[in-house]
């Protein structure tokens, strides 16, 4: 293996171990806000229901006002009528008593339509402050797991960093920026052993010269098709004169 490879191996292990927890971090931040969000929305729809409702019954309020005022405008006429004498104006009382009691009565079937549709819309509203509530309850409980879970994250993350500080200054500077480069074009390993002759990490078949090349190991050498660098397990390196190793093969025993 080309020697420089080996400390910055070991980071980045603890590089892929910190780009899951932050992974999981922002997972769990997302969780969060999801739960922020339904609860803002609930508490937007309740908000939205009550001045509705609110608009309803103002309405409702005001054509009983109306009724009232037809109801009196009616024992008005009806007392007027009795001292009328004259045909005439009795029947033109009359036709007016008949029409105020028709608005009378499309008031009042409004009045029982409007407060039908509150009920309903009472109902709606009760199921939205049931869910709000149930957000709530079951959102302060989740939202301390969340946060204990994100300190975790970042404690563990904490300690990670520690490590990779101590080993960075075993690190050959210019393969660390060539390593940290490729990390955040990737976000993945970037250095990866030839198995079988293939990049284990884009499983692209290679050439044999290549393989000798980083059997070798004398410099860096990339993957022509994914740019990742490429090294040989410790029991696949070659020996000190520099020749592969060779597996024994077993003799076959005829019983």
């Amino acid at each position: 293996m080309y020697k420089p490879l080996k400390p910055i191996l070991e980071i980045q292990e603890l590089d892929i171990k910190m780009i899951r927890l932050i992974r999981l971090r922002k997972q769990r931040q997302t969780e969060l806000d999801q739960l922020h969000k339904i609860t803002e929305e609930l508490t937007a729809q309740q908000s939205e229901k009550e001045s509705q409702i609110a608009e309803m019954t103002q309405s409702i309020q005001n054509d009983e006002e109306k009724i009232e005022l037809l109801t009196k405008k009616i024992k008005d006429l009806e007392s007027k009528q009795s001292s009328i004498k004259k045909i005439e104006e009795f029947n033109a009382m009359t036709q007016e008593m008949t029409a105020t009691e028709r608005e009378k009565k499309s008031l009042e079937q409004n009045v029982s339509n409007q407060t039908d549709e509150r009920s309903a819309e009472e109902e709606v509203l009760e199921k939205i402050k049931q869910s709000l509530k149930a957000s709530q309850e079951s959102g302060v409980e989740l939202e301390k797991e969340i946060s204990a879970s994100i300190t975790e994250i970042n404690g563990e993350g904490a300690k990670l960093k520690e490590q990779r500080d101590a080993i960075l200054s075993q690190t050959d500077p210019e393969v660390m920026a060539i390593y940290e480069r490729l990390l955040k074009n990737k976000r993945d390993r970037v250095i990866v052993p030839i198995e079988n002759r293939y990049c284990s990490g884009c499983h692209i078949a290679l050439t044999p010269q290549h393989e000798n090349m980083v059997r070798k190991g004398e410099s860096l050498v990339f993957c022509e098709h994914c740019s990742r660098i490429h090294y040989m397990h410790e029991e696949q390196a070659p020996d000190e004169d520099g020749a592969a190793p060779t597996r024994r093969r077993r003799r076959r025993v005829n019983v």
